[in-house]
């Protein structure tokens, strides 16, 4: 397939960044509202736990349309399937907007993740083919500048339009970018001829989709989900839901492994998993994705509940990681011409397996530079595994599979997303209780640093004119509060140690990797992510 291929007789660079500024837009949805949850929270009057749903939902309908992208986009057009999917995103993006209760925002969020999910994929397809193999480095760090920016950005952008304005504004933003470029994409990307003779020759074979591996695919990241996200409250295996969920989970993963793997046409391809290159590196984009969701949600929420930071001041202590992330894509794009991928990207999980061990430093007097300054250094490591993991992941694989491996690379970094914030979301709620629990022991009578506390407290409301009993009594509650915010920045910091542990864990999945040939133009053979 020849360059300018999708660019036609365009210039490339205008196609990449039309693509991009779609992808970004999507990518965007990924975070905007994780700030505005509590303001979704209060004006659909749900729990907190209920509004997380919001993320989440849209990360894992993301992940299950990816893997069936490829083929969809094969059979019927990538142009008519790429403005097919933006369009759809971007009525549910607006209808998300106009939610009127949680159910309704739910399932508008379900099909903006759908649509969303087809998008990313086919724009890294389209940059394949615009380009030269000695240039897709440069372009794929442009495309990554939208894939890793706009996580960090969304919640800047969600806590400034909460704040001023409304949360369904996190939204309804996406209205006016959409319809603009929907016209760009319409007007500079076209289906190269190589495209239109795979999808003549498909229609002349009669080759199907796979609908029966894609409902299993569905089953399996939909039940995985529910554990994930229900557990902790449903009380995990006590629960005959979290246990009936977890059986489907697990089933369909077993029906799953010896369909895609003697299946003709499988809407995932087996042997791409099972491979010890491909495998490493879903591994790593999984827990890549872990960490660059999960840290996007749970900075800015320690700053809001913790240290009261408005949901904008929250958002902005992630900004300045993002502009060093942004200006590092276009160094690291042409560094991973000259080093292993495998060392780059064993370089970059080392830095963010530091830099999130470095939050777990979190204490009362902290101010925003604390904060700012970790997440310059979680930015420093991310494109460092971005761009490089695309050669690790593409080397060897056959023309006709890069677009699947595009798909689920995608969708490992959409379910690391998913599962880093379940997890998250569950180690908070466990360790602060245990948290809780032992501090408490020492909240007794019998405890002299106790008695001495509250006598202290007493005598400082008593020297303000509130009389003994009501002194003590305030005394009392104000030890409460602070056992209560203690436990709160232990459980904090157990977060921020399990995400290192994660990210650390990624070290010698990278260091497996094969060495790749550095001739092929850096690894200009497929997308970035």
């Amino acid at each position: 397939m020849g360059a300018r291929a999708s660019a036609g007789a365009k210039n490339p660079w205008i196609v990449a960044m039309v693509v991009s500024l779609a992808t970004f837009m999507e990518v965007l949805d990924t975070t905007i509202a994780n700030v505005a949850l509590r303001y979704i929270s209060g004006g659909l009057a749900v729990s907190a736990d209920e509004a997380s749903w919001v993320v989440t939902t849209y990360l894992v309908s993301n992940a299950i349309v990816l893997v069936a992208s490829s083929f969809v986009a094969k059979r019927f057009g990538r142009k008519r399937f790429y403005l097919g999917c933006l369009a759809v995103f971007t009525l549910s993006s607006v209808l998300c907007g106009f939610a009127w209760n949680l159910e309704s925002l739910l399932l508008f969020r379900v099909i903006q993740g759908f649509a969303g999910g087809g998008m990313v994929p086919v724009s890294q397809s389209i940059l394949t083919d615009s380009f030269p193999p000695a240039k897709r480095g440069q372009a794929f760090a442009l495309f990554g500048v939208a894939v890793v920016v706009a996580p960090v950005v969304g919640p800047t952008l969600g806590g400034w339009l909460s704040d001023n304005l409304s949360w369904h504004w996190c939204f309804l933003i996406n209205g006016p970018v959409g319809v603009i470029a929907y016209f760009l994409v319409r007007a500079t990307v076209e289906d190269p001829e190589s495209a239109q003779k795979e999808r003549a020759e498909m229609r002349k074979k009669g080759i199907r989709f796979d609908l029966v591996g894609f409902i299993l695919v569905a089953t399996f990241l939909g039940a995985l989900e529910l554990v994930l996200d229900r557990g902790q409250v449903e009380d995990w295996f006590d629960s005959t839901f979290i246990i009936v969920s977890t059986a489907v989970c697990v089933g369909s993963l077993l029906i799953a492994i010896p369909w895609f793997m003697t299946k003709d046409h499988p809407v995932i391809d087996g042997t791409l998993i099972v491979s010890r290159q491909f495998g490493s590196c879903m591994l790593v984009m999984g827990a890549t994705g872990a960490i660059l969701i999960a840290s996007t949600q749970y900075i800015p929420q320690i700053l809001q509940e913790n240290y009261s930071y408005t949901a904008t001041w929250a958002g902005l202590a992630l900004s300045p990681g993002g502009i060093v992330t942004m200006m590092m894509m276009f160094g690291v794009g042409r560094l991973n011409s000259l080093v292993q991928p495998k060392y780059l990207i064993a370089i970059g999980a080392g830095i963010i397996a530091i830099s999130m061990y470095n939050l777990t430093r979190v204490y009362a007097d902290l101010n925003f530079g604390f904060f700012a300054w970790a997440r310059i250094y979680i930015g420093l490591g991310l494109p460092l595994i971005f761009i490089p993991i695309t050669s690790a992941s593409y080397d060897g694989l056959r023309r006709d599979q890069t677009d699947q491996a595009s798909a689920l690379l995608n969708a490992s970094r959409n379910v690391g997303g998913s599962i880093g914030v379940a997890i998250a979301s569950n180690t908070l709620a466990h360790r602060e209780q245990w948290h809780q629990s032992r501090l408490v022991e020492h909240v007794v009578p019998s405890e002299p640093s106790y008695v001495n506390a509250v006598a202290q407290a007493t005598r400082y409301f008593i020297d303000r004119g509130v009389g003994a009993a009501e002194a003590q009594s305030r005394a009392m509650a104000l030890i409460g509060r602070q056992v209560a915010v203690q436990s709160s920045y232990l459980a904090y910091i157990d977060v921020f140690f399990v995400l290192a542990m994660v990210s650390a864990a990624a070290v010698p999945l990278a260091l497996i990797l094969r060495n790749v040939d550095m001739h092929k133009g850096g690894g200009g053979g497929g997308g970035a992510h």
